[in-house]
């Protein structure tokens, strides 16, 4: 039988800028549907990781494998395409536009079609039906007509979420989700994000370790760009080394 292809494959991965060494033969696996978490100290090269992963940047040596195809020189809408997506800062991309043209713009660039995204709106009706399923999906629903400036922003990282859905993603990466949103509100937006239909892997960066360990199914560590431990939370939580150069910092030992 057929061994099934990780979602997301890394073998090796270096980046170095000049003489400082930021990523270091990072390998690891992300299995179709997993939910991981990149944890580690402030320095520790976790976004250079993702902006590597994205095609942001351009590792020295190594290789970027999705579901088994490299792309480890593709560019990143090619990798959108093949189903790899990050989150949208879309605060600053779309300010003025409501929730529902956000994510009918994401559907039609998905479509290839974003040239003809201001013709008339009922020759979009299959992808405003689609847009709108998926801010039901993220409990957008209610503010779809409002403009994106004007929400609450909590709101406007689900709103990131929901663009990046519309590309048809099977790996999604959340560069600290919950990064400015207020605790009351960081355990709802991650209840969505658990929410997200099975088959998207998830990896994602962040800080609050309250919420990594009661999502992430593992976690990978990576200290001074290299990968210290990938294990689950328990194991982590209880490694000595870990506790010595992370978690003792924050406050969870």
């Amino acid at each position: 039988m057929e061994t099934q292809q990780p979602a997301l494959r890394t073998e090796a991965l270096c980046k170095s800028f000049g003489s400082l060494k930021v990523t270091r033969d990072v390998t690891f696996e992300l299995p179709r549907g997993a939910r991981y978490a990149l944890i580690g100290p402030n320095g520790a090269g976790k976004t250079t990781l993702i902006n590597l992963i994205t095609g942001e940047m351009r590792p020295d040596s190594g290789r970027i494998l999705l579901d088994g195809r490299e792309v480890t020189q593709a560019p990143t809408m090619a990798r959108v395409r093949q189903g790899l997506t990050r989150t949208f800062q879309i605060n600053t991309l779309f300010p003025d536009l409501t929730p529902i043209e956000a994510v009918l713009l994401a559907i039609c660039e998905r479509d290839r079609a974003a040239g003809q995204f201001w013709r008339s709106l009922t020759s979009h009706r299959v992808a405003i039906d689609e847009s709108f399923e998926i801010l039901t999906r993220l409990r957008l629903a209610e503010v779809a007509t409002r403009p994106t400036r004007t929400l609450p922003y909590g709101q406007q990282r689900l709103l990131e979420m929901a663009l990046a859905l519309a590309t048809k993603p099977k790996v999604l990466l959340l560069d600290e989700p919950a990064a400015g949103v207020p605790k009351d509100e960081s355990a709802a937006l991650f209840s969505v994000i658990a929410a997200l239909p099975g088959d998207i892997a998830v990896l994602f960066i962040e800080h609050d370790m309250d919420i990594v360990f009661s999502f992430a199914s593992r976690i990978i560590v990576l200290v001074s760009g290299g990968v210290l431990l990938e294990a689950e939370p328990a194991v982590v939580r209880g490694d000595p080394r870990v506790r010595e150069v992370y978690l003792g910092k924050v406050g969870h030992v």
